[in-house]
């Protein structure tokens, strides 16, 4: 995979982390949620 595509990829996966962290409501988190989160930034991490 080129820089390029590395970087599309990585855009595409903040935009939808960014959007699920939009959605979620705090009086309606649970731990399960919390949980998703952290594993989307642990694969971006992985990604970089």
């Amino acid at each position: 995979m080129s820089q390029q595509e590395k970087i599309s990829d990585l855009k595409v996966k903040l935009s939808a982390f960014m959007e699920r962290l939009d959605e979620i409501e705090p009086e309606d988190t649970s731990v399960e949620d919390v949980d998703e989160l952290i594993q989307m930034l642990e694969e971006l991490e992985r990604k970089l």
